[in-house]
């Protein structure tokens, strides 16, 4: 009877003592757990970028119109054709203002004789006025009819002078060395002259592709980590590399940021454009891009993956696994990139990190 006393004893006590955590060793679920992820704290490179997307546009691009309307004679360029400044483009058909031409041209020649005859006249007033056998009256006369003849022959001339100008404007002319990025309009169509109360018809795009910049909408949060100056990488959106940049990417300086956010797809943020430079083969007009800018290097510092890092009421925490349980610690970080964050305070070399977050044993309440 006192060894089976004993006997149950003992199997007390052990169970007790399992539950009670005082044998370390001996796990309580009798199931065996597998260990939870961890990870070194290592000493690394930290090379942090931000990631962006943008749309290549032309430094400079302008919309030609016309600025007077009438029906598309000709079309002398085709999209995607280099132009110089001053060659054709587009010439609009004049035969209207041909035949007005040609009347104001009647009407000169006949204000033209019109003063020929008044002014002869009138010499012949200022002598018999002279010899007092013209009233003052008569004279005056003959000498104002002769101004209003000259003032209607200038008028005529300076009808023609803007019927000249208005016919000039028909042949529309590159403004400057670019390139045609799209015709819009047909040989034929009527077009609309540009004024101040029309915006008039586009005849065509015009862009000088000799310096392309790449516009990106960057969310409030991350415009904050750029500025003026900084580099970016720039490869297509299929991340493929350009066999004409020799397997090298193109390359962006960040020349401009909005001084005011705007909402673009419910996402408030900063325009932010980048100057291409070097290569631009394969780089259009139109083509989305990938960036990617670098925030910085911290080279040669202390530093766990970024799964190990979790964030509790504005602090950063990790924990470390130990003999009793995980070890909750508040740890100072710095610069971070996809996998890997710096740790400037908190961890030491060598000191394992969970990688994911434990179950925490609740704290009994002080009695």
């Amino acid at each position: 009877m006192n060894l089976k006393f004993l006997a149950a004893l003992f199997v007390a006590l052990a169970a007790a003592a399992w539950w009670m955590d005082w044998i370390p060793f001996l796990p309580r679920n009798a199931k065996a757990e597998n260990p939870p992820p961890s990870a070194k704290v290592v000493r690394a490179s930290v090379k942090p970028v931000l990631p962006l997307a943008g749309q290549i546009t032309p430094a400079f691009q302008v919309e030609v119109k016309p600025e007077i309307g009438g029906k598309v004679a000709s079309i002398h360029v085709q999209a995607g054709q280099e132009v110089k400044k001053g060659e054709p483009l587009v010439t609009i058909d004049d035969t209207d203002l041909l035949n007005e031409r040609a009347g104001v041209d009647a009407e000169i020649e006949g204000a033209r004789l019109a003063v020929e005859r008044i002014r002869g006249n009138y010499q012949r007033a200022e002598k018999l006025f002279a010899g007092k056998l013209l009233s003052k009256e008569e004279f005056v006369n003959l000498e104002a009819d002769w101004r209003i003849a000259e003032n209607e022959l200038e008028r005529s001339r300076r009808r023609r002078q803007l019927v000249d100008d208005r016919i000039s404007k028909t042949r529309i002319l590159a403004p400057f060395d670019g390139t045609v990025l799209q015709i819009p309009i047909i040989q034929g169509q009527v077009v609309v002259g540009a004024a101040s109360i029309n915006s008039g018809t586009t005849l065509m795009t015009l862009a000088d592709l000799s310096r392309l910049l790449i516009n990106a909408h960057v969310n409030q949060l991350d415009a904050g980590k750029l500025s003026t100056g900084q580099r970016m990488s720039v490869t297509p959106p299929d991340g493929e590399p350009n066999p004409a940049d020799d397997g090298q990417g193109a390359e962006a300086v960040v020349s401009f940021i909005a001084p005011l956010a705007t909402v673009k797809n419910n996402i408030k943020g900063f325009e932010v454009t980048g100057a291409l430079e070097g290569r631009q083969e394969g780089l259009k007009p139109g083509v989305s891009v990938s960036m990617s800018i670098p925030l910085g290097t911290a080279e040669n510092v202390l530093t766990v993956p970024i799964t190990a890092v979790f964030e509790e009421k504005g602090t950063k925490i990790v924990y470390v696994p130990k003999k009793s349980g995980p070890e909750r610690r508040e740890v100072a970080i710095g610069l971070s990139d996809l996998s890997l964050v710096e740790i400037q305070s908190g961890l030491s070399e060598g000191e394992e990190v969970l990688l994911a977050k434990p179950e925490m044993p609740e704290k009994t309440p002080a009695r």
